[in-house]
C-alpha cells in the first residue's frame, strides 16, 4: 500500500472516506504480510469500519463461522489456504459475504480468475489509499444492497397474498380488509380505479375467498367484442339464431353458474345489453338469443371499469337502475402512486418472476434505481410497473439494475408527491419536522423509502422522530 498524492499517512485522518453515513460495516482482512495487514486495518478503522483481521485463510474461515463479516479483503497467495480457497469456501458458508482480493504483480489472470468464482473486484499491489478505500465503498454498496432486496424478498413472501395481491401500503391493506369483507357476502361488488390497478386480480381473490370458490370464476371483457357478439357470449344461443349459429351454446351465466362472473369495463357495454343483464340481477333469469326458455341462473356478479359510471349515467349512456344494482359495494382500488413501499415490493415480485421467465440471476435493483422508480407518478399503475421491470431485465447485462435500463420516462419523470408550503417565519426545525412527516405520509410511514427520498440515513429520521 503506498502513500496518496498528498503525501499524506495512508492510514491518517485525511483519508478520502466512502463510508456512509452511520456505517458500522464489519471487514475482515486476511493477509500473511503482518505490516500491509495493519496498515489496511488502521486505515479502515479511521474511516469508520468495524475491522477483524486474520494471518491466513484458515483462521480467516474461522472468522467467518463466528462474525456477521460484510466485506473480506483478502491476499491472493498465502501459505496452507490461498485466496482462492478462502473464496470458495466463504461463499458457501456466507453467501451474502462479498470479497476482494488483494493480489501482486503477475497474478493478475488469478485475480480475474477469483472474480469467475464470486469476487466482486481486485487490488493490485502496490495500490493507494484511494483505490482502495473507492473498491471496499463499492463492495458494500453491492452487499447492502444485495442485503436490502434480500429482506424486500422476506416481506414480500410474508405479505403476499391470494392471487399475487402484494401491499403493504395503508391504501392497499384497506382495500383487502374490505375484500375478505365482503368475499363471503352474495352482494354485487363494483371494482373501481384507475387502469392497471388490478381489478381483475382483485376479481379473483373475491372469488377464491367466497363460498362459490368450488364453482368457476368467468371473466368477459366487456369493451373487447361489439354488442351482439357480447350477447351472445353471455346468454349463449339456439341453432339459427344469427347467421353461423349452427348449433345450440352456453353462455358465460350458465358456465358460471353456482360460480362468479367478472364483467370487466362494463361500462362500455351497450343499452340493450345492459336491460338484459339487469334482469338477470333482479330475476336471476336468463334467455339465450333466438330461445324462448327461461333458464335460472345462480351466479355473483363482480363488475369493474375505470370509467365514471356517475358521468354516464347523466349523460344518458349508462342505466341508473343498473349503475345502483352493480355499485351494492363499490371497492376502489388505489392507484400506484398511493402506494409508498409498495412500488418496490411489486418491482422485486416482477423482478423474480421475470428472472425465471428469461433464465437471468438479476440480483436486484441500485438505489439510483429504486430512487427513479420512487419518484414517478407509474400513470398506468402496476401494468406499468409491471412492464418496466420486465424491459430492464431483458435489456440488463449486469448483475443489479440500474438507470439505464429503465424507461427513460420513469428515470426523467416527476416527482409522485405534492408540493409541501409554509408560510414565511417557519423555522428551519418546523420546515425539517414538516418535510419529514410529509414525506412519511406519502410512503405510508415507510422510514427506509423517505431515508432515500431525503438522502439522509434511515437512522436519522428515527433520531428526528423521537
Amino acid at each position: 500500500m503506498t502513500e496518496n498524492s498528498q503525501g499524506r499517512d495512508p492510514g491518517g485522518d485525511e483519508s478520502p472516506s466512502v463510508v456512509p453515513e452511520e456505517s458500522k460495516a464489519t471487514i475482515l482482512v486476511v493477509d500473511d504480510e503482518i505490516e500491509l495487514c495493519r496498515a489496511l486495518s488502521k486505515l479502515l478503522r479511521r474511516n469508520g469500519y468495524h475491522v477483524l483481521t486474520a494471518s491466513n485463510g484458515e483462521d480467516g474461515l474461522m472468522t467467518l463461522r463466528q462474525e456477521e463479516v460484510h466485506l473480506v479483503l483478502s491476499d491472493l497467495q498465502m501459505p496452507r489456504m490461498g485466496g482462492l480457497e478462502l473464496l470458495k469456501t466463504a461463499k458457501v458458508i456466507s453467501p451474502a459475504t462479498e470479497f476482494v482480493i488483494i493480489t501482486g504483480h503477475g497474478t493478475i489472470e488469478m485475480a480475474v480468475g477469483a472474480m469467475k468464482n464470486g469476487a466482486y473486484d481486485f487490488i493490485e499491489k502496490p495500490f493507494s489509499t484511494t483505490t482502495a478505500l473507492n473498491v471496499v465503498g463499492k463492495a458494500l454498496e453491492k452487499q447492502q444492497l444485495l442485503a436490502e432486496n434480500h429482506e424486500l424478498r422476506k416481506k414480500l413472501e410474508e405479505i403476499q397474498g391470494p392471487d399475487n395481491i402484494i401491499g403493504n401500503s395503508l391504501a392497499m391493506q384497506q382495500a383487502l380488509d374490505t375484500t375478505r369483507q365482503v368475499a363471503t357476502s352474495t352482494a354485487t361488488v363494483l371494482l373501481t380505479g384507475e387502469s392497471g390497478t388490478g381489478k381483475e386480480v382483485f376479481a379473483s381473490a373475491l372469488h377464491r375467498w367466497s363460498d362459490r370458490s368450488r364453482k368457476s370464476l368467468i371473466t368477459v371483457s366487456c369493451a373487447a367484442l361489439p354488442e351482439t357478439l357480447l350477447e351472445a357470449e353471455l346468454f349463449g344461443y339456439e341453432a339459427g339464431a344469427f347467421t353461423g349459429a349452427v348449433g345450440q351454446r352456453k353462455g358465460r351465466f350458465e358456465a358460471a353458474d353456482g360460480g362468479t362472473l367478472f364483467l370487466d369495463e362494463v361500462g362500455e357495454m351497450s343499452m340493450t345489453t345492459q336491460v338484459k343483464l339487469l334482469r338477470v340481477l333482479q330475476e336471476g333469469v336468463i334467455e339465450r338469443l333466438g330461445g324462448n326458455a327461461t333458464l335460472n341462473v345462480d351466479v355473483r356478479i363482480i363488475a369493474a371499469t375505470n370509467a365514471d359510471l356517475p358521468s354516464l349515467v347523466r349523460d344518458g349512456k349508462f342505466r341508473e337502475d343498473l349503475y345502483y344494482r352493480l355499485n351494492v359495494i363499490n371497492l376502489e382500488l388505489p392507484p400506484l402512486r398511493d402506494r409508498g413501499a409498495d412500488v418496490m415490493l411489486l418491482a422485486n415480485f416482477f423482478l423474480n418472476k421475470f428472472n425465471e421467465r428469461n433464465k437471468k440471476q438479476i440480483a436486484g435493483f441500485s438505489s439510483q434505481a429504486a430512487d427513479a422508480m420512487g419518484r414517478y407518478s407509474w400513470p398506468g399503475n402496476v401494468r406499468e410497473l409491471e412492464n418496466a421491470v420486465e424491459r430492464a431485465v431483458v435489456l440488463g447485462k449486469d448483475e443489479i439494475i440500474d438507470t439505464g435500463v429503465l424507461p427513460r420516462n420513469v428515470v426523467d419523470g416527476r416527482q409522485r408527491f405534492d408540493v409541501l408550503s409554509m408560510p414565511v417565519g417557519t423555522t428551519l426545525k418546523e420546515a425539517e419536522m414538516a418535510l419529514i412527516e410529509a414525506t412519511l405520509e406519502s410512503t405510508n410511514g415507510d422510514k427506509e423509502t423517505a431515508a432515500r427520498i431525503l438522502g439522509i440515513a434511515s437512522r436519522t429520521i428515527y433520531r428526528k422522530i423521537q
